[in-house]
């Protein structure tokens, strides 16, 4: 899937298929080919799907915040020539897209959340007094999936390498603070955008207790579970994902 990353300027992304964008926002430690089945699946039914690269670690250190990737997004937007689309983040991404949306409502038609951050969610920060430990980095790593066989080396490899580059490390850090600073629940009252809340009932990260309160908070939104899930649907269960998502999406004709 990385070959297909078109650089354009300051933007990498990934785009496939013609119709309604949807704009799929990663985690703070998730790679755009963890959506390769969400950009196969709606790129060939009537949706252009767009992954940019966020620019967690390319941001000056004292800009790495929600704030400043939420800003991108909107220069993203606005060089893509998009004016309203449906966001899908997962973990940090949704994050990313509930701050976008409360600040641009008229430019979301949809929200997709899954395993979103912006209310509460347990980090990896405890990782770092280890992270030369490559087995430890294996075991937390395996624990963000209910299935642990999910997380192939290749998988732990780039979190091992994240966790062990200080450049990285640092961002990673900042980024959580912000998170933490832009607490969503006062906000999310307020943000009537239909939402689709996709949720692993096993998700460690941000337990299903996050999702029940995203659904009480928000004035237009639907919650479906995956069993046996962790905190990544769209990997662990891409079938089941996606037949949940293009079923909610004709149900509110987006």
């Amino acid at each position: 899937m990385s070959n297909n990353l078109i650089t354009e300027g300051k933007f990498k992304y990934i785009e496939a298929g013609e119709g309604q964008p949807i704009i799929v926002l990663h985690g703070l430690m998730g790679a755009l080919s963890n959506f390769d089945d969400v950009l196969n699946y709606f790129s060939n039914r009537g949706y252009k799907v767009l992954i940019p690269e966020l620019p967690i670690y390319s941001l000056p250190l004292l800009k790495t915040n929600v704030k400043n990737i939420s800003k991108f997004l909107k220069e993203f937007m606005a060089f893509k020539n998009i004016d309203k689309t449906i966001l899908l983040g997962n973990s940090l991404g949704g994050h990313i897209a509930l701050y976008f949306t409360n600040l641009n409502l008229k430019n979301v038609t949809g929200l997709v959340l899954t395993g979103s951050s912006g209310l509460y969610e347990k980090s990896m920060g405890d990782t770092y007094p280890k992270r030369g430990d490559y087995e430890y980095i294996k075991a937390k790593t395996q624990e963000v999936f209910y299935d642990p066989k999910i997380a192939t080396k290749e998988i732990v490899d780039e979190v091992f390498e994240s966790v062990n580059n200080r450049h990285k490390v640092i961002r990673t850090l900042a980024i959580a603070k912000s998170a933490i600073r832009h607490n969503m629940a006062k906000d999310l009252p307020k943000m009537n955008t239909p939402t689709c809340i996709i949720w692993g009932k096993n998700d460690t990260v941000t337990p299903p207790e996050v999702a029940i309160d995203f659904e009480r908070l928000l004035p237009d939104a639907n919650l479906f579970w995956i069993d046996k899930c962790g905190h990544t649907p769209m990997m662990e269960h891409p079938e089941e994902f996606n037949k949940i998502l293009e079923s909610w999406l004709k149900s509110r004709n987006l």
